[in-house]
């Protein structure tokens, strides 16, 4: 299992223990299907949910482990409106559509387990009464929208390599007045510039950067092996391909991390980091890689540029040599529908159309 899904699994234990007993069993019915980071989300969702619940008096327990399946029987459709206007309009942290609709969607799959498949000692749904079935969740993102959001955000053409550059160089001298962020630049540019080389030479998801180890690391073939997302197999790491500058790039990096990060034996991640007060080298973080791009991104004048940005920016340009297919297997997309994004970034698909209706 991999490092995030360790820490998230831990969580959701720990989380679990808070919810009403049909919650519980929920969690354990969807344990092989999903991942402990997507079930803690939902554990999550239900917190929210139930605090509500308790707060607006909908609910009679002193606490979210004492909701009962009688009171979630008896909610009207007002209710379920009340609550989305609540996660809309609350003041301490608005969500966005996309956000209500997953919030819906996590509580819709939880009434319907117990509504559908979940039953009692007499063989009766635990859930007689399920009014989350009349709650239509419309489909939020469509590929055509999320690119045109993406239009400008990312890298295109020549600028994946003039980033790379840029963290090697470019960086240091914009900041060369500040003694603190040059020497901390001078540290940690091969590292960084590494880091972006990889996503950017391969579509990796920030996640799976943070969880590669060296001996994922095949050099030789440009390869890296990793856990993609919703594969559940522990067992078995995807090989996912890279261009020939990240190898450069990482075996630079290689060169100087025992010398530069001082890594114990006992330390097999691939990207490192020293942290403050401490001498040896551990795992760099998902919030410390994304913090990391964030600051390269604003001084290089793409404030909006992020690490996920990154991963689009490659699968732009890789889509404009390939075709949507090998650009779904390279990503990892369980669909090609969510693949559908960079056609429409690149207008691809269209421009071929019209050149083959003129032959």
């Amino acid at each position: 299992m991999n490092i995030q899904k360790v820490l998230d699994r831990k969580k959701l234990d720990e989380k679990v223990l808070g919810m009403p007993w049909f919650v519980q069993q929920f969690i354990d019915y969807k344990l092989p299907d999903l991942s402990p980071s997507t079930l803690l989300e939902y554990v999550r969702d239900y917190e929210q949910f139930f605090n509500w619940l308790r707060a607006e008096g909908l609910s009679a327990a002193t606490s979210n482990q004492g909701v009962t399946l009688e009171e979630l029987e008896v909610l009207h459709m007002e209710n379920v409106v009340s609550y989305r206007l609540y996660l809309t309009t609350r003041t301490e942290g608005t969500n966005s559509r996309i956000t209500v609709s997953r919030k819906l969607s996590s509580l819709r799959s939880l009434f319907h387990y117990l509504s559908q498949i979940a039953e009692d000692d007499q063989f009766y749904p635990l859930l007689k009464r399920n009014i989350m079935a009349k709650v239509e969740i419309k489909r939020i993102h469509k590929p055509k929208d999320t690119a045109a959001k993406l239009k400008g955000k990312i890298l295109e053409e020549d600028e994946l390599i003039d980033f790379i550059n840029y963290i090697h160089e470019g960086y240091g001298q914009d900041v060369s007045n500040n003694k603190q962020a040059l020497y901390a630049h001078e540290q940690n540019k091969e590292r960084d510039a590494c880091i972006a080389s990889l996503i950017l030479n391969s579509g990796l998801r920030v996640s799976e950067v943070v969880n590669l180890n060296i001996d994922d690391l095949d050099l030789g073939n440009k390869m890296v092996h990793v856990f993609r997302k919703g594969n559940n197999d522990e067992t078995f790491k995807t090989p996912v391909y890279f261009r020939e500058q990240a190898r450069d790039d990482l075996t630079h990096y290689l060169s100087l991390r025992q010398t530069r990060y001082h890594a114990p034996k006992k330390e097999k991640a691939l990207f490192l980091a020293v942290p403050n007060g401490q001498k040896e080298g551990k795992r760099m973080t998902k919030r410390a890689i994304q913090a990391m791009i964030i600051k390269y991104a604003k001084r290089f004048g793409k404030p909006y540029l992020t690490v996920h940005k990154l991963r689009h920016s490659f699968a732009t340009d890789y889509y404009l040599q390939n075709d949507i297919y090998k650009t779904k297997e390279q990503l990892g997309h369980a669909s090609t529908e969510t693949t559908e994004v960079y056609a429409h970034l690149t207008d691809k698909t269209m421009s071929e159309a019209i050149e083959r209706r003129a032959e």
